[in-house]
């Protein structure tokens, strides 16, 4: 049974300084990420284009959805086999590729995680369901480039 889902957000631009966008230099990359119901996202650009480290960027999102993303259906695919994680961090690290045109785009994605699962027993299927969680991951399969990942499991 396929299902189509929509999902809304509100971007607003709030680094108008005065003279609009007069020029490269004359605005603040200042914006807010709005979705009804949730605390609002004070954002920029990162500090590469002008724009406040201190704040999200858009490419910050992209790295952390696609690790909440695998993150969400491991634990769900874990669920399913019995496979108790007590633990999940993933340190998610991205490569993007500045173009000599200003354009860029990223040319891979790895994701870090690591598990703690309850019993020595469960480390087997609990590495191998990261590969399934990869092939489900709405986020990921609508990346034109790699998303890895470098898995560790232990017991606590």
């Amino acid at each position: 049974m396929e299902r189509t889902h929509h999902f809304k957000a509100t971007i607003l631009w709030t680094g108008n300084k005065g003279e609009g966008t007069a020029n490269y230099k004359a605005y603040d990359r200042y914006h807010t990420v709005q979705v009804a119901g949730k605390p609002d996202i004070a954002c920029s650009s990162d500090p590469a284009f002008l724009g406040d480290g201190s704040k999200h960027n858009p490419e910050d999102f992209l790295i952390s959805a696609l690790s909440s993303c695998h993150m969400l259906w491991y634990l769900h695919l874990c669920a399913d086999a019995g496979v108790i994680v007590i633990d999940y961090k993933d340190h998610v690290e991205g490569v993007m590729q500045e173009t000599s045109s200003g354009g860029g785009h990223f040319s891979e994605v790895t994701l870090n995680p690591k598990v703690t699962v309850k019993d020595a027993s469960m480390i087997e299927k609990a590495n191998a369901l990261h590969a399934k969680a990869r092939e489900k991951c709405f986020v990921a399969n609508s990346c034109n480039f790699p998303v890895k990942h470098k898995a560790v499991c232990s017991v606590k």
